[in-house]
């Protein structure tokens, strides 16, 4: 079984919100016969998109194969927070990378942002990017830990752009009883993430990039020269990028071993009207400390946007409206009455540590990954600096790539039911408050 084909039908986008109120594109051809190219990239998200984008943009000849549509995964699907740092906090990338070295992930952090807005701003993509995003305790340990996060942010990193916030404050932006206490980062953001990828993908076809959609990548040859096979064609070309992220499969196993895909769920409610102040009193978005973490925001037609929930393998639940009303309900109990119109379900990956695993499988082959919920501006700026890295500037992807990646238990074949059970416990911590 192949994720790429589990829970979706082939070519189309899923029954979402973001589908709903997109403009879409109009399909790219697919792949038939044989092509060459400079660089081949396999995948249609934000990091392909990128690296398409930039290679276009410096004259490199650039086909991208992509199994279904243009941010179709979850580049299309995503919670749309823009977040500062890493996926992992400072103070963890202190002990594990070192100060100096904590640093610079620092740095690529606010570079991740810059360029997003950048993207956003020079392409003219209407992807409603709003400024905040906040993170909420419910409970007071939680609490204490994120205004020491601030608190460092500030001392460590001259990050000024957080707001502390007590129970009342934080009760006065986000009404839910669930809450005790906060912070508010005004240099994150958040944005319609479909119309992000969508803007990406008519800026690289503009730039030149030669998109192919409904093109799966099903055998890859490695050598010199590589020779990308898809159902209908071929590409031959010196340098490939995998842009897979959790739909990889089995195109290169050393990924594989270290990137696990898993399962989230959204919803979006019928409009609020008045009621949406029950939710935000500010046009920012939320996510709270648990570990299986529960992230919401407010669309422009006032619909609460609700993320929580996740599965490990291959088919989604079926009734997704229930997997992501539990936690809806135990932030928002007084929305029991608010219809759910929109439930749809993406696929992302994880790492080990949380970090992003950019990696080299051959000497002309780039793949980068395991964004961990942190993909709007990793895979964006990951695209950037493998297209950089092929023209022979390969610092930034280098200083990712440097970062310590562990396979996961029982490699590819394990990773799943191992996985499963490590997460169903500390979703069982979440549900009894330890």
């Amino acid at each position: 079984m192949d994720l790429l084909f589990s829970n979706d039908r082939r070519g189309e986008y899923p029954d979402s919100w973001y589908a709903a109120t997109a403009e879409p594109l109009a399909p790219f051809p697919p792949l038939g016969g044989e092509t060459r190219a400079d660089v081949c990239i396999v995948g249609g998200g934000y990091t392909g998109l990128s690296a398409a984008l930039h290679l276009a943009e410096a004259g490199v000849d650039v086909v991208l194969l992509e199994a279904h549509r243009v941010g179709f995964g979850a580049s299309g699907r995503n919670g749309g927070q823009l977040g500062s740092g890493q996926r992992v906090d400072q103070m963890a990338l202190e002990r594990m990378a070192g100060p100096e070295a904590a640093r610079r992930l620092w740095q690529m952090g606010d570079d991740a942002k810059a360029l997003v807005r950048g993207l956003i701003e020079r392409h003219g993509i209407a992807c409603e990017l709003k400024d905040g995003v906040a993170w909420a305790g419910s409970s007071q340990a939680e609490v204490r830990e994120l205004h020491d996060y601030a608190d460092h942010l500030r001392e460590r990193y001259g990050y000024e752009a957080i707001e502390v916030l007590d129970r009342e404050a934080f009760h006065a932006l986000c009404p839910s009883p669930d809450y005790r206490g906060g912070i508010l980062d005004m240099g994150a953001a958040h944005l319609h993430p479909l119309r992000l990828a969508l803007g990406l993908a008519r800026a690289a076809a503009a730039a030149g990039a030669r998109i192919h959609e409904r093109a799966h990548v099903h055998h890859i040859e490695e050598g010199r020269e590589i020779v990308i096979r898809t159902d209908a064609g071929r590409v031959r070309a010196d340098h490939l990028i995998l842009a897979c992220n959790g739909y990889l499969g089995g195109l290169n196993r050393r990924v594989a071993a270290r990137v696990m895909p898993i399962n989230n769920f959204i919803v979006a409610t019928e409009p609020l009207g008045t009621r949406a102040a029950e939710v935000l009193t500010r046009d920012v978005a939320v996510a709270d400390s648990r570990f299986v973490v529960n992230y919401f925001r407010l669309s422009h037609d006032k619909r609460l946007l609700f993320g929580g929930g996740e599965s490990y393998g291959y088919r989604f639940p079926r009734d997704i409206r229930a997997v992501v009303s539990k936690p809806l309900l135990t932030v928002f109990p007084a929305l029991r009455d608010v219809a759910l119109d929109y439930a749809w379900g993406g696929t992302l990956a994880i790492t080990m540590k949380r970090m992003p695993y950019l990696t080299r499988p051959a000497a002309n082959i780039l793949s980068a990954s395991g964004y961990s919920g942190h993909g709007v501006g990793n895979a964006v700026q990951a695209g950037k600096l493998m297209a950089e890295a092929i023209r022979g500037r390969s610092e930034g992807f280098d200083t990712m790539a440097a970062i310590p990646a562990t396979p996961f238990p029982g490699g590819a074949a394990l990773r799943t039911p191992l996985l499963a059970l490590a997460m169903s416990w500390y979703a069982m911590r979440d549900r009894i408050g330890v």
